[in-house]
């Protein structure tokens, strides 16, 4: 028997019919360069999207061609955002943080036809252009400056858009985009994204045990949209109609408080890093901003606890959430069920973990001898399969094995999920630490380290061990006009952990490199201090 349903194709077309029929009067913002801010509504971003696609298509933009964006959170980007996809395109945001040798590789891989780059930025294109083959070059003057010539104005091409543009046949399982990781194990790896996934993806994020985006909040986007597409939260947010505050180049912790403050902000999302920053502001000067109940959706590394509590106290609400480029990105969020509620520790302990799937989102946990129990002990390889999670990488038949035989994703997180279904990042396969044949959680010590009123950041690595084969080392980094000893770091540990998962040895360092989207970059820690020894005195 067949359903009486109809085939009702899940395009971007829809978002930007919906957000432009139902929302005209709803304000973009966002922060230029010189720090003064652009305004217009959704009815000028939706005339300026569809005449983006008018251009491109007499431009002779083909279905599947590839376009750039090299740009910050702008009203300009998210036109691109749309324009791109619905003329037929594929809208390809680069990772502007990369070194220039990996976006020309990115570049040249994605076989990109036309560039959108920020006027700002075109240092960092001309460092790539020599590397790489482009038809066109449109430059977005947010600094008002003149457009260097041999480059096009992207004003001037916009213009040449017909505002009565028509859509052309879009499948919902077309490419509609594309991101690349951040290639911190090997060249950087691609994922083509289609318009049925991004749809499914901005309803499943919209829902009020994911991310509870609604026409009443007003959005502020700090996780970059070269970075996962912003993981997803401008088209959740043009398709729900949120006011939506773009903080272009400015992602200080004062700019973005300003902010908060000037627009009303409900509803935002970043790393934690960026959260850190904001935290200390705040707590500087802590009568300086006056702000609307605010939503922090944290991800891309796990939130330590004492972060969370810190910002109840200023009245913010962190919400933790885990994915990746893989997944669109979101795979699970972190609202407390409602048996849970009530008792603070517990609320507090479950905040902490990365929480529980998204709907249409399955997960597993696999060891070694198979899938493991949801206890909260065991620990396994996070699974995940779903209607936006990729099913292979772009062009790159040798990174297969990253999918197993029955189909689901190995995503290289090493979890706990409890009988709740709430999972618990322990670490990343290649960052867990093996000590006498025992693992060491690294983000369990690092989240306990900075709960320590001294220490500003922590990250704990692996180094070799004669007898042990590997011990925890941890390098931390002090707030300003603090000190601590690794004796009192030691013992601010000793309650929470058993003797041998303890430190053998912590170094203190100006700074934690990271990688090009704010997470600690620990393959540099490793290779740094590949060569100190330490006294496996816990053992």
């Amino acid at each position: 028997m067949q359903s009486t349903m109809m085939d009702f194709p899940l395009t971007l077309a829809h978002l930007l019919e919906r957000a432009g029929k139902l929302f005209p009067k709803e304000e973009i913002v966002t922060r230029l360069p010189d720090k003064s801010l652009h305004r217009y509504t959704f009815g000028d971003f939706y005339r300026r999207s569809r005449q983006l696609a008018s251009a491109l298509q007499k431009a002779g933009l083909q279905k599947g061609d590839r376009v750039a964006t090299l740009s910050w959170n702008t009203y300009a980007h998210l036109e691109a955002y749309f324009g791109i996809p619905v003329a037929g395109g594929v809208l390809h945001p680069l990772n502007l943080r990369l070194h220039p040798s990996d976006i020309a590789y990115i570049i040249n891989h994605a076989q990109d036809k036309i560039l959108i780059v920020d006027d700002v930025l075109l240092k960092l294109y001309e460092a790539v252009r020599e590397h790489v083959k482009l038809e066109r070059v449109l430059v977005v003057p947010l600094s008002g400056q003149p457009v260097p010539e041999g480059l096009e104005s992207y004003e001037d091409f916009l213009a040449s858009g017909d505002p009565g543009f028509a859509y052309p046949s879009l499948d919902e399982r077309d490419a509609a985009g594309m991101c690349y990781t951040s290639g911190t194990t090997g060249k950087p790896k691609g994922v083509v994204y289609s318009h049925r996934s991004i749809v499914l993806h901005s309803l499943g994020s919209a829902l009020p045990d994911a991310l509870n985006l609604a026409s009443t909040d007003v959005l502020l986007p700090v996780v970059p949209m070269f970075h996962v597409l912003a993981w997803g939260l401008p088209f959740t947010g043009v398709m729900t109609g949120s006011k939506l505050v773009m903080p272009g180049p400015h992602l200080d912790a004062e700019s973005l408080l300003d902010l908060y403050e000037s627009e009303h902000v409900t509803k935002t999302a970043g790393v934690p890093t960026i959260w850190l920053g904001v935290l200390q502001a705040l707590q500087k000067e802590p009568g300086r901003w006056k702000l609307e109940p605010m939503e922090m959706v944290v991800g891309g590394s796990a939130a330590p606890e004492a972060m969370i509590r810190a910002f109840d106290r200023f009245g913010l609400r962190v919400l933790h959430a885990w994915g990746m480029t893989e997944m669109s990105p979101l795979g699970t969020t972190s609202r407390l069920k409602r048996h849970l509620r009530g008792d603070a520790e517990v609320e507090y302990r479950y905040r902490a973990k990365q929480g529980v799937p998204t709907p249409l989102v399955e997960i597993r946990a696999v060891g070694e001898q198979g899938e493991v129990p949801w206890d909260g002990q065991s620990l396994g390889e996070l699974q995940v399969r779903g209607p936006w999670v990729a099913k292979s990488y772009y062009n790159l038949e040798e990174e297969s094995d990253k999918w197993t035989p029955d189909g689901w994703f190995r995503t290289g997180d090493v979890v706990a999920i409890d009988p709740e279904g709430y999972i618990r990042i322990a670490d990343r396969t290649k960052d867990l630490i093996k000590s006498g044949g025992e693992w060491i959680s690294s983000i369990d010590l690092e989240n306990a380290l900075m709960a320590h009123p001294a220490v500003k950041e922590a990250a704990v690595i692996a180094i070799p061990d004669p007898k042990w084969d590997e011990r925890p080392l941890a390098a931390i980094v002090l707030k300003e006009g603090q000190s601590v000893t690794p004796e009192e770091l030691r013992t601010f540990l000793e309650p929470r952990f058993a003797k041998w998962w303890l430190p053998d040895a912590y170094v203190f360092v100006d700074e934690i490199p990271r990688t090009s989207t704010g997470k600690f970059l620990k393959s540099r820690l490793r290779e740094q201090f590949k060569e100190y020894k330490a006294q496996a005195a816990s053992q």
